[in-house]
């Protein structure tokens, strides 16, 4: 598949994913579920991602119809051979149902295990994130370009977890990892979901972002966009990343090595 072949799914794959978007808004309040329990909580969440998914998942198989869809949104590690639409129908649902607005709706066409199209779409926010292998990436038609930057010590950074509840080793790792950092970097920040994060390197806007372990559908698009916008991707010892890493770096090409350095550090507690 070419550049002009992919250019030529994009317009179907913005409508799909600003369908679901526009679905969610109509979902959505700014009072959000703070002080509900923990069990109305997940129900909460259950029905938006119920409220999108069926249909988010049928427009994108009908634009590439021998293509394979993942149906755990939450699941990581490495893909079988061939093209499969990764994504998120309610990406920062957590966020949606707490009245927040970093939320969105995310797909991303993976061929042979690697990115190759990309949408992101931020209702409430107004940004639609595309990117296409070998285009480049835009936010809103504009193209993106990751930070100038060539000194850790003046870089934003950040991290998040990639789902809630992952163990103590995880912890640890973050834990370690952020402390590094604290001493490192300019300022750090702890956010999710990890797209919009990811998406904030790709615009130059923060320099790098680290996680451990992988949720599939929180990396696929915003691994794309931060390549597409001249940044690097690899794991947090700086070899080249795929959806078998156990953990992710994306940077501007002026500190990753020094971010790789300073996460080395950390790689004793790393799962």
């Amino acid at each position: 598949m070419n550049q002009n072949e992919l250019q030529s799914l994009l317009p179907g794959v913005i409508n799909a994913v600003k369908a679901a978007g526009h679905i969610l808004v109509k979902r959505f309040s700014s009072a959000g579920a703070a002080r509900q329990d923990f069990p109305t909580l997940i129900s909460a969440i259950d029905a938006n991602d119920a409220s999108v998914e069926n249909a988010l998942r049928a427009a994108l198989l009908a634009i590439r119809p021998d293509s394979g869809w993942i149906d755990d949104e939450e699941a990581g590690g490495a893909l079988p051979p061939g093209e499969w639409w990764v994504a998120d129908p309610v990406e920062g649902n957590v966020n949606h149902v707490h009245g927040g607005a970093v939320w969105g709706v995310t797909a991303a066409l993976v061929r042979d295990g690697v990115p190759v199209l990309a949408v992101v779409y931020e209702p409430l926010r107004d940004r639609l994130y595309t990117a296409i292998q070998g285009d480049g990436a835009c936010c809103n038609g504009e193209k993106m370009l990751v930070s100038n930057k060539r000194d850790l010590r003046a870089a934003l950074v950040g991290t998040g977890q990639a789902r809630p509840g992952e163990g103590a080793a995880v912890h640890e790792a973050i834990s370690a990892s952020v402390q590094t950092m604290l001493n490192a970097a300019l300022l750090v920040r702890m956010a999710v979901p990890a797209t919009f994060e990811i998406a904030e390197v790709a615009s130059g806007r923060m320099d790098a972002f680290w996680q451990y372990t992988q949720v599939r559908s929180g990396l696929a698009a915003g691994v794309l966009l931060v390549a597409e916008a001249g940044g690097v991707v690899t794991d947090t010892r700086g070899r080249p990343w795929h959806f078998g890493s156990e953990d992710i770096l994306l940077a501007a090409p002026g500190v990753h090595a020094a971010a790789v350095a300073s996460l080395a550090s950390t790689s004793k507690v790393t799962p």
